[in-house]
């Protein structure tokens, strides 16, 4: 039996105990995908929000739908405890769906763990951000293809992956298990199983003088990584930076991506690199 989950979150500045503003989650579940926890680690009333869907995966014809609102001037961090795992399917695919509407001013850092497709999954994973003019977006999607460090190739089945910036960006395409061109070749994944990317955009065009500087210190970094001839940092157009990494596993990449965003968050926002507490483990380079 499919299962359909689905979950709401506003968020909304309110005076914190201290007075001064902060970021406040309001949430409307419905099925097994919920809020486990809103926490506030850092000055700045940042919120950072743990989402958990207990079943821990999806197979053929579930669906998780989550679907956020960021209002004026609020800064959230979303992140999950753990992968979320597309499984075998012998018949209808199933779907994750993230949309998020972010106000002027408001900041979201879209922050889960990895996807799994196993193989047999007929999988959509889709995520569209629709940013008003100030507002900005840290996002990374990382998808693992099979378990080969477990003996487990991805060999059936396939995963389509969407993310897309409204108005100004999209990135689609589906990775098919009997596609041995875009598994194998030099000019596709080139025999790599983990597929990483890494967004910063905004609302209206950045600065050169901002743009120039995230791509320094993503560059830096990559050249300094064991990923350096696997990765590679862009500017798509005048309103996103994207990092894009191939990796044999997931480890390097999230540990590559997660020095990025130290180091972005900083440059961006004047802020540290706070990590979300349920990152218990620190990725090793």
């Amino acid at each position: 039996m499919a299962w359909l989950a689905n979950l709401s979150v506003d968020f909304e500045l309110r005076g914190g105990p201290d007075g001064s503003p902060r970021t406040v989650a309001h949430a409307v579940h419905e099925g097994p995908l919920r809020v486990m926890q809103s926490l506030y680690p850092e000055a700045g009333g940042v919120c950072h929000t743990v989402l958990v869907h207990p079943p821990s995966g999806l197979t053929g014809g579930d669906t998780l739908d989550v679907r956020l609102h960021l209002k004026n001037g609020t800064h959230s961090l979303l992140t999950t405890p753990g992968a979320s795992r597309f499984y075998r399917s012998d018949g209808e695919a199933a779907m994750q769906s993230v949309r998020a509407r972010l106000e002027s001013g408001a900041r979201l850092e879209w922050l889960p763990q990895e996807n799994i497709a196993y193989s047999g999954c007929k999988a959509h994973n889709h995520a569209r951000f629709d940013l008003a003019g100030g507002a900005e977006l840290m996002a990374w999607d990382i998808t693992a293809l099979g378990l080969p460090a477990s003996g487990k190739p991805f060999e059936r089945g396939y995963i389509h992956q969407h993310l897309e910036l409204a108005g100004s960006w999209i990135d689609s395409g589906r990775i098919d298990s009997g596609d041995g061109r875009l598994l194998n070749s030099p000019l596709g994944l080139h025999g790599h199983r983990c597929l990483a990317t890494l967004i910063f955009a905004s609302g209206e065009a950045i600065t050169r003088t901002r743009r120039e500087q995230l791509l320094d210190l993503a560059r830096e970094l990559i050249d300094q990584h064991e990923l350096r001839a696997t990765s590679a940092a862009t500017a798509a157009n005048p309103q996103v930076i994207v990092v894009r990494a191939l990796a044999p596993l997931v480890e390097p990449a999230m540990g590559l991506f997660r020095q990025i965003r130290s180091a972005w968050r900083p440059a961006l926002w004047q802020m540290p690199g706070t990590a979300p507490r349920v990152w218990m483990d620190e990725w090793k380079n």
